[in-house]
């Protein structure tokens, strides 16, 4: 009897977790990926800055669905000076565009001046 019960609440977690994923999968997501590098002489106190500034920008632009971000931690050495990931998505690319015109994150690059050694950005479509 109970490992019919366990077996029974395995099954149903499973089903949940499937239906969870499928529901994810309809709905198309716009990924931003923004990868950082800072200059050496730029001290802690100003990347901390930098990092409040962009994770502010949600608030300030209504069409970002969702941001999370982190440094970087690969034992690969292949970062090419890449220290943080801002990964954030959107619904459609006018949301995305509406955000790269935005006045706050016109703002935030011009906050960021000449703190940054290299930056890259990729934009793609969840799939």
């Amino acid at each position: 009897m109970k490992k019919n019960l366990a077996l029974l609440i395995l099954l149903v977690s499973l089903t949940s977790f499937s239906f969870g994923a499928d529901k994810e999968k309809s709905a198309p997501q716009l990924r931003h990926v923004v990868l950082f590098g800072f200059k050496a002489d730029v001290t802690p106190d100003q990347v901390k800055t930098v990092e409040s500034a962009f994770l502010a920008l949600p608030t300030q632009i209504k069409c970002i669905k969702s941001l999370e971000w982190g440094t970087d931690i690969s034992p690969e050495g292949l970062q090419k000076g890449h220290t943080h990931c801002f990964f954030l998505t959107f619904n459609s690319e006018k949301d995305r565009d509406e955000y790269l015109a935005h006045p706050a994150h016109k703002a935030f690059g011009a906050m960021l001046g000449n703190k940054l050694s290299t930056v890259t950005v990729v934009d793609y479509w969840a799939k």
